[in-house]
């Protein structure tokens, strides 16, 4: 009977087989390793857990966060940012179909809760910012929206900063960048302010009118109460007439009740001139 030779490995293959073993865990070490070391610029913020619990905020600066003990939740930039948001196809009050879209200047001041009170804090304000939009929109006529754009950027913010607080947002402002509306409608609405305008115009020229006509009314009175008060009115608009270039003057002598009535035909137009 013939015995079985046991396998024994050569040096070099035993060397491989410690190589195979060996290089994924040096791998892995040093990936564990490098990622122990934080460095965050001023603008940058390490929320950071321990055993899943909230351990606290740190940055900026050099950490070293110990493996399997403590975790880093999210890395947040704290600097000052912008976001658009849209209201598309939104009703106003007047039902005209209106886009409207506003420019939304935030930052993080807590990043304990940006992380935690939320999974998404971009979206959250985004959302917020689009349905305080639409709401807005919806409670006012389009006249309203064209001409308060100041009123309605700081009722946005209030609105929207009152709900982002709570997951450590601070709204610094909001503004409207652009309303679109239908063009025929502001075509339509150009249309009814050229019309206003003249009216408004026919309105004052009609009220100088009656002022005009009262001033006349009260001269001649006052004329008629004087003797000789209409011949000394006639007598300076002639010398009135006589100052201007390339006129022709002509003067009659009146001494009936006619006379005297033309003339203060004539003291009328002076003073309507």
């Amino acid at each position: 009977m013939i015995g079985t030779v046991p396998f024994i490995p050569s040096n070099t293959q035993v060397g491989i087989m410690v190589s195979f073993v060996t290089l994924p865990l040096a791998l892995w070490i040093s990936w564990i390793v490098a990622k122990m070391f934080y460095i965050l610029p001023e603008w940058e913020r390490m929320v950071l857990l321990r055993l899943g619990k909230f351990s606290g905020v740190h940055g900026p600066g050099f950490f070293i966060v110990p493996p399997f003990i403590f975790s880093v939740a999210s890395i947040l930039d704290i600097r000052i940012m912008t976001q658009q948001v849209e209201a598309t196809a939104t009703l106003t009050k007047d039902n005209v179909p209106t886009r409207v879209t506003a420019a939304l200047e935030y930052e993080i001041v807590d990043p304990q809760k940006a992380v935690i009170q939320v999974s998404n804090f971009l979206n959250t304000i985004i959302w917020l910012s689009t349905e305080a939009l639409k709401n807005t929109i919806g409670s006012m006529d389009l006249k309203e929206l064209l001409s308060n754009r100041d009123e309605i950027a700081a009722q946005l913010r209030e609105q929207i900063d009152d709900s982002a607080n709570s997951y450590g947002i601070n709204v610094r402002a909001v503004r409207l960048t652009d309303i679109d509306t239908p063009p025929e409608l502001i075509e339509e609405l150009a249309v009814i302010a050229r019309a206003r305008r003249a009216a408004e115009a026919k309105q004052i020229q009609a009220h100088a009118e009656v002022m005009v006509a009262q001033k006349i009314a009260e001269a001649s009175e006052i004329l008629s109460k004087t003797e000789g008060g209409f011949r000394l009115r006639e007598i300076q608009n002639i010398s009135e007439i006589s100052k201007e270039e390339s006129s022709t003057i002509i003067i009659y002598p009146f001494n009936s009740d006619d006379g005297k009535n033309l003339a203060h035909v004539a003291t009328a137009r002076a003073d309507l001139s």
